[in-house]
């Protein structure tokens, strides 16, 4: 008998990790931040809207088949990531 194992974030489909960063209120403070917004007035909408932005995407869909696009959102993850402190600020 095996057990069911929940499949860890980095191993989702970039288009699933998109949406589940933009339902993160700590990704909505860090996208407001990075708008020049006031935090805590960002939503899912517009946390969603800054990230086709930054990915030059139409669709979270077209992160699954634009290579460029997805090395944009990679880079987003990566900065996003520092930014809650889950790794070192990347260096540029």
């Amino acid at each position: 008998m095996t057990k069911d194992r929940k499949q860890g974030f980095a191993d989702l489909p970039a288009p699933a990790q998109a949406g589940i960063l933009c339902n993160d209120p700590r990704f909505q403070n860090f996208a407001a931040m990075r708008c020049g917004v006031r935090q805590g007035s960002f939503g899912q909408s517009a946390a969603a809207e800054y990230l086709r932005q930054i990915c030059r995407i139409q669709s979270r869909r077209d992160l699954a088949d634009n290579a460029a696009a997805a090395e944009r959102f990679q880079a987003l993850r990566t900065e996003f990531d520092a930014f809650t402190g889950k790794i070192a600020s990347p260096r540029r």
